[in-house]
């Protein structure tokens, strides 16, 4: 079997949330293999800066992260700390990772892109 694409993932990841190019805060991401490897467990937490954002936004999240290997789809099933449940799918190459949702009235895009020193995730 060849290796999942999620593989780039593995580990802890230092991430700055940025808001029409302005930091929101700063984070960390966790992400570990689960049922044999099929699949990626995600855990981050936050802490955010610009006042728009410190009430409304999630501290803590959890999700489950899978790959389609017939369409070369990320697909994650997200929760936060809020009571927020949603489905994002995207994609991840080398130099970023994608995630988007179309919900009725309300479409989602985050965009995160791989520093140099290989832990850190802008976007």
């Amino acid at each position: 079997m060849a290796e999942s694409p999620l593989a780039r993932l593995i580990g802890t990841w230092e991430f700055q949330p940025l808001v029409e190019g302005r930091s929101a805060g700063r984070g960390r991401k966790t992400f570990e293999w689960i049922e044999d490897d099929l699949f990626l467990l995600e855990r981050s937490t936050a802490e955010w800066t610009d006042p728009g954002w410190v009430e409304n936004a999630p501290r803590t999240t959890t999700a489950v992260i899978g790959f389609d290997d017939s369409t070369g789809e990320v697909v994650q099933l997200y929760a936060d700390d809020r009571g927020v449940f949603r489905i994002y799918r995207g994609t991840l190459s080398d130099d970023e990772w994608m995630l988007q949702r179309a919900a009725p009235n309300f479409h989602q895009r985050f965009v995160g892109a791989f520093r140099d020193d290989g832990r850190t995730i802008d976007g």
